[in-house]
């Protein structure tokens, strides 16, 4: 048996490293004591429950630590609890759990993202569900500032329309951190890889509200750990490879006009825009692409369906190839 949060062999449930990081060390069980939503208790569950993405489907409910056991909440909330999404309205919805702790555990153990911690864990029924921990949580239950860039962008539905969050780019996004964040040098690499490995990964939902920046001790900001990382190409094969433009103009590149798609001189060019060292960009890029043989095995050590494991090693194989 593999630990529901970091695949470690031999483990039941949680292993000690992962029951630290997400619970303070606490023996917290890897199964519910409740259940899964159904049309008998969603009246429960609808209380507590916020809409997210993939185009507007999944749902994500509130949840805390009370002694060693996890419960639902309307208020104090330190975890976020995702289910399956809705049937009939994604492809593969059942793998939609683990699909998303796959790619932040990628993106933690492979290419050394900071990813608000997480893990997959089970309902009373067997069913699965993605859990992660709040960044923005603070130990003493206070709210850590945090701002999205469509909040720091000043874009709302009302002002900028339905799509308002697809409305930008990563450019734009790195001349405001530029603008807010006073290292801003480190802060646009690590988010000059998270651009890179969204886009490798097949992440074509990483619009401007599943970036952040977030308030420090200090006073000054830095961007938050990653989040909402997932192949959602595995639900909506027809969307477009990227939420965002990468930058102005994009489209119009030479290597885009000729293949249709991103390449290496698309991210080269918006390091650039982004006033990056260009060797500290390639450096990046080369990182991104050569963990092949850890990122197949890795997938095959997931608790996707081998439909879904096929789907998503030949995806990120597809995109490998593009840097070729």
């Amino acid at each position: 048996m593999s630990c529901y949060g970091c695949y470690k062999e031999n483990t039941e449930g949680y292993c000690a490293g992962c029951r630290k990081k997400l619970f303070g060390g606490k023996r917290v069980s890897h199964v519910l004591a409740f259940d899964a939503p159904t049309a008998e208790n969603i009246p429960a569950y609808q209380e507590k429950t916020k809409q997210l993405s993939i185009s507007g489907v999944q749902l994500k409910y509130s949840v805390k630590l009370e002694g060693k056991e996890l419960v639902l909440t309307e208020t104090k909330g330190e975890y976020l609890l995702k289910p399956i999404p809705p049937r009939a309205l994604i492809a593969l919805q059942d793998q939609a759990p683990e699909n998303e702790h796959l790619t932040m555990q990628i993106a933690k153990q492979l290419f050394a993202v900071p990813v608000a911690e997480n893990a997959l864990i089970l309902f009373k029924d067997g069913t699965p569900a993605y859990i992660t921990k709040r960044f923005d949580v603070k130990p003493d239950g206070s709210k850590q500032l945090q701002e999205d860039f469509a909040q720091i962008s000043g874009k709302t539905k009302k002002n900028a329309g339905d799509h308002y969050k697809y409305n930008g780019s990563y450019e734009a996004i790195g001349q405001l951190i530029r603008d807010k964040v006073a290292a801003s040098p480190p802060v646009l690499e690590v988010f000059f890889k998270l651009v890179l490995f969204n886009y490798v990964f097949s992440n074509g939902d990483a619009h401007l509200k599943n970036f952040s920046l977030v308030q420090t001790e200090y006073g000054d900001y830095m961007l938050s750990k990653a989040y909402d990382l997932m192949c959602t190409v595995l639900h909506t094969p027809t969307e477009s490879d990227t939420a965002l433009e990468l930058y102005e103009g994009d489209v119009d590149s030479t290597f885009y006009k000729q293949h249709g798609y991103y390449g290496r001189p698309d991210f080269e060019e918006l390091a650039t825009r982004m006033f990056m060292v260009p060797k500290r960009a390639q450096h990046i890029i080369d990182t991104i692409l050569k963990k092949q043989q850890e990122v197949s095995g890795m997938i095959e050590h997931s608790f996707l369906s081998s439909e879904a494991k096929e789907r998503y090693v030949g995806s990120y194989t597809d995109k490998i190839k593009r840097f070729s």
